[in-house]
């Protein structure tokens, strides 16, 4: 299963989760939710995830360092500070947002089970990786900044 470890660039694990919440949605008959305020909830979780997201790419552009999920060897400084401060992993915290804000809007309790495959498979085969680097780049400081900063939220 290593093979698998920063493989597959996060963005496209979320589309493929997307796709497969969209399949099973037609499985099952949708919750009856009227639409606009699934739509209206929709908007907000994915209006989060954008900001949540933004905010973290901003941070890694003013640091000058990587953004590249499958070559996370290449940081050349640990952020910590903006978004970071909340969480290790906005980028894929805002992943799970719209992921989240799909599974609303489809209003389908199968398509909502899904999201948690999603953390599982994010959690094992790109977080732990970048973390065993992280930790070998930026050693105690990296250390430290783990005893303070949640994975998630």
């Amino acid at each position: 299963m290593a093979s698998l470890e920063l493989k597959i660039p996060p963005p496209v694990v979320a589309l493929l989760t997307g796709l497969l919440m969209w399949l099973a949605s037609r499985l099952i008959a949708p919750v009856a939710v009227p639409f606009g305020l699934r739509a209206g909830v929709a908007v907000a979780m994915a209006c989060a995830g954008a900001a949540i997201g933004v905010s973290a790419m901003v941070s890694f552009l003013r640091a000058k360092t990587t953004m590249n999920p499958v070559r996370p060897d290449t940081a050349s400084l640990l952020v910590t500070d903006g978004v970071f401060r909340f969480t290790r992993n906005p980028m894929y915290l805002s992943l799970l947002l719209y992921l989240l804000a799909w599974a609303v809007y489809l209003s389908n309790w199968l398509a909502l089970l899904l999201l948690p495959l999603f953390v599982l498979y994010i959690n094992r085969f790109q977080i732990a990786p970048e973390e065993r680097m992280l930790s070998s780049l930026f050693d105690a400081q990296y250390v430290a900044y783990k005893g303070k900063v949640r994975r998630w939220l």
